[in-house]
């Protein structure tokens, strides 16, 4: 790799993207612990018993899924922005690709995690007719939005609505409006995992060949359009977020963007480089 790409015009401004990139990056990191702080919260209540062994998925989705790709990004960012090709070999090459295995796993671990959650909260019942003010000695919870609650007592009982829906398997009761948009926002963290996913698989394949010497121009191209929609459906994701107030999701998913915007900048580059480092046909 060149200390500073061709495509900026002075060292100046490649200071400032590179000083960019890495704050993206640092905040990327410290939003592993908003979302754990958020899935420790939940867990209270809804896991009143202490979580299952097999639910630690479901219940740490976020926290784990953020984890391994903050990882991931930055062992891309190893690869085709800071390491010279000629060093990308041997262990080097093979430990990278190796952290890189574990965190695909991770990743597709946590996505069985979200698809559990969309599970869960879709399978409700009727609350048929308990009368929650008699029942507050048995912890029941109020769903207020996706892993949000407020414990249910003697202030609020009553003024829950009658046609509430009982979360199956857990005292958690949901009223209907915020049920629906519950199930909304579990649906957009299924599908913005999954499109991840996708978009990683196109980009591992693109790192691989670049490595090979085999990253053509038609490959690219060919490729382009693919990621041109899979990003389109993450940035949709992005303004859902924002327009039903889940700030948090909404900045998370805007600074992967961005972080992402990097690592295929960083890709466009590396290809002009082998490019330019070519020897001229006679």
């Amino acid at each position: 790799m060149n200390d500073s790409p061709s495509y900026f015009a002075s060292d100046r401004r490649y200071r400032i993207f590179t000083a960019v990139k890495y704050i993206t990056y640092v905040l990327l990191s410290f939003n592993i612990f908003v979302f754990l702080g958020q899935e420790l919260t939940a867990a209270q209540t809804t896991y009143v018993d202490g979580i299952p062994p097999g639910q630690l998925i479901q219940a740490f989705s976020a926290s784990i899924d953020t984890s391994a790709w903050v990882l991931l990004l930055l062992l891309f960012e190893l690869e085709t922005s800071v390491l010279d090709d000629r060093h990308i070999k041997g262990w080097v090459k093979w430990s990278l690709h190796g952290i890189r295995g574990i965190c695909y796993i991770a990743i597709g671990y946590a996505f069985t995690g979200y698809l559990a959650e969309l599970s869960t909260i879709l399978n409700t019942t009727p609350l048929n007719n308990i009368d929650l003010c008699s029942a507050i000695d048995q912890h029941w919870s109020l769903l207020l939005t996706l892993d949000e609650y407020a414990a249910v007592d003697a202030g609020n009982c009553a003024a829950i609505a009658a046609d509430s829906f009982r979360i199956t398997g857990h005292n958690i009761v949901a009223e209907p409006g915020v049920l629906r948009s519950s199930q909304y926002l579990a649906w957009a963290d299924v599908i913005n995992s999954a499109t991840w996913i996708l978009v990683v698989i196109v980009l591992e394949n693109e790192v691989r060949l670049q490595l090979r010497g085999n990253l053509s121009a038609q490959i690219i191209y060919s490729t382009r359009y693919l990621k041109y929609f899979l990003y389109a459906v993450l940035f949709c994701a992005a303004i859902y977020w924002g327009v039903v107030g889940a700030l948090i999701d909404f900045w998370d998913a805007s600074l992967w963007l961005f972080a992402f915007i990097f690592i295929e900048l960083n890709v466009f580059e590396w290809q002009h480089e082998t490019r330019e480092s070519r020897p001229t046909e006679p």
